[in-house]
């Protein structure tokens, strides 16, 4: 299956460096650029692409409302926000806006196909580095942890699975790691995702770091 991708942001050579790295990977379609939100949100509808890579700070309409509105006009299109930030406030509110996905313009070439890959196949929607980032921001911060729901609704095997999301493992990694089959994890990960009333994997890292799920929140350091 090939994926047909449409790239926003303001700078030529982002687009032109993009363009060079998927037409360079199997399985990716270029579908089209866009400069600026207002114009991303227009090709999203003509062009309706599997993916739209989204800047973040674009001028005239930015990044994340063109997710917004692209996420209510086309539900169905995913969105990776890009950014040379790894600020933890913009990737909430990318979330709650409607990003399945962020990804920081300086990761290797390599870690970017890796997560797009997985992201597509629903497979892993946040790299570790990014869950670490998360954690540790929250930490830092000293902001007192949510009362946790989960608990309530949740199986020991669904909070045990949300935490391997959250810390950023793919579905073959918390298959290997549970002894459980892929299709096991997906299907338990659906239904996770009912449970909380959540939209994505990302949602979920979010809940899972607000709440002090993720499996670094249950480090003996924490205790």
């Amino acid at each position: 299956m090939s994926y047909r991708v449409l790239v926003a942001d303001d700078h030529p050579l982002s687009r032109r460096a993009i363009r060079q790295l998927l037409e360079g990977e199997p399985g990716f379609e270029w579908a089209g650029e866009a400069e600026g939100g207002e114009a991303a949100v227009e090709a999203a509808g003509r062009l309706l692409p599997d993916l739209v890579l989204m800047d973040l700070q674009m001028p005239g309409m930015n990044g994340l409302e063109a997710t917004k509105r692209i996420k209510a006009l086309y539900p169905q299109i995913r969105v990776v926000m890009l950014t040379v930030s790894d600020d933890v406030a913009d990737l909430f509110t990318a979330v709650r806006f409607g990003a399945q996905g962020y990804l920081l313009k300086n990761m290797d070439p390599d870690e970017w196909m890796t997560y797009l890959r997985g992201l597509l196949d629903e497979d892993s929607e946040i790299s570790r580095g990014l869950a670490d980032r998360l954690f540790h921001s929250f930490r830092s911060a000293q902001q007192p942890l949510q009362e946790d729901p989960a608990s309530s609704v949740l199986s020991a095997r669904e909070c045990e699975i949300l935490s391997c999301v959250a810390s950023g493992q793919s579905n073959r990694q918390i298959a290997e790691r549970l002894v459980i089959s892929e299709h096991t994890v997906k299907n338990h990960i659906k239904n996770i995702l009912a449970k909380l009333a959540l939209d994505n994997r990302v949602q979920l890292t979010a809940y899972a770091v607000r709440h002090g799920l993720t499996q670094f929140g249950h480090s003996s350091e924490d205790k």
